[in-house]
Formats: structure tokens, sequence, C-alpha cells
């Protein structure tokens, strides 16, 4: 298998601390691409059309992309149990969700201030995605945390993945110091192995 990959991303890293915690990194090959909204690059567009990443290339069947569709996939073909039944499920894929959608925010300001040419620019609609992450965290303090300390899951690892984003790309927004539980509950989870084998080296 091979995986279309850039380091920084927080949606790549998911699947790769999955496979870093399965024990099957050597199980896929990492094919480094680059691009972005205004420029698709050398992303994978054969093969994802939407030309994102992560996309996942199988011998057998058609690439996957998404990266809640690798992972599941990932996660039966290897069994890494990261996934729980159910009714854990439930609570895990909405975490993973948040987590998710606490990423895409993030990558989403980014663009904006960072891609978008400076003259149509806008800080207000930027500043929206922030307010969206800022209610997530909130969100997962409220509600999560008691998941976030059981045993390990998907759902963790998205939270994690976006949080290294938020410290990857927006350290200004110093996010720790208004959610201090979930910051104590990062500095921890960053030193998984999984997660230091996977921290962009930018």
């Amino acid at each position: 298998m091979r995986l279309y990959h850039a380091p920084a991303s927080p949606f790549v890293r998911k699947v790769t601390v999955l496979l870093n915690e399965a024990g099957a990194t050597d199980r896929v090959t990492l094919v480094p691409v680059s691009g972005n909204p205004l420029d698709p690059g050398t992303m994978p567009v054969d093969r994802n059309p939407l030309g994102k990443i992560p996309a996942l290339e199988r011998a057998n069947g058609p690439t996957l992309y998404d990266s809640r569709v690798i992972t599941r996939y990932l996660d039966d073909l290897l069994q890494a149990n990261l996934y729980p039944p159910a009714p854990r499920l439930w609570d895990t894929l909405v975490i993973e969700a948040t987590g998710d959608g606490i990423a895409e925010a993030a990558v989403l300001m980014r663009y904006e201030m960072q891609v978008r040419p400076e003259a149509t620019r806008s800080p207000d609609w930027a500043e929206a995605q922030w307010n969206k992450i800022a209610r997530a965290l909130t969100a997962v303090e409220d509600r999560w945390m008691s998941h976030l300390a059981g045993p390990l899951d998907m759902g963790q690892i998205a939270i994690g993945c976006a949080l290294g984003y938020l410290d990857l790309r927006h350290p200004d927004r110093a996010w720790t110091v208004s959610h201090a539980a979930l910051g104590t509950w990062w500095a921890g989870f960053r030193d998984r192995p999984a997660m230091r084998a996977t921290a962009p080296g930018l």
C-alpha cells in the first residue's frame, strides 16, 4: 500500500499514528506530495478527485481517501482495535469528528492568511474559524476528558493530532491558557512513542 502524505497534515498524521500504534509502518510506503487549494501541485488528483490527502492506494480496490475512511479500513485490516465496540464506539466517533473539525478549521485559517492573495484575505473569516476551534476545545473539556483518560482509541488520536497542528501552525493562540485541563492531557499524550515518531520535522 502507498500513502500519499505531507508531514504537517493532521489528517495524514492520524493515519501514521495508527500505523505506529499497530506496529505496521512497514506495511505502507509513504509518498510525499504538496499542494494547496489554489495549486494542486503534486496532490494525487488522479486517485482522489478532491485533491486532498491522505489517500491510500491499495493493490486491490480503489484508492481510499478521507482520513476517517482510511483509519477505519486500516483498523480492520490490522486488527488495531482503535474503534471500540458500542456503546463506547459512538463517543469515539464523535470525539474523532470533533478532532477532525478542529484540524479542518485550523487548516482553513492557515490557507486564508498564508495562501490566499493578501488583498482578498479576511481576518474576520479566519477568526470565525478560530471561534469554532475554541468552542470545540471547550466541549472536549466539558464532556470527554474521562474518555480521553481511558483506553487508547481513534478519538484520542484525532484530538491529539489536531492539538499538535494548533501548536505547529497557530502557536500564538496559546490555547492551553484557556483550556488547562486539555493542555495537561496533551502534555502527556504527545509523549507517546507513536506521537513522537510522527511529529512534523519541518
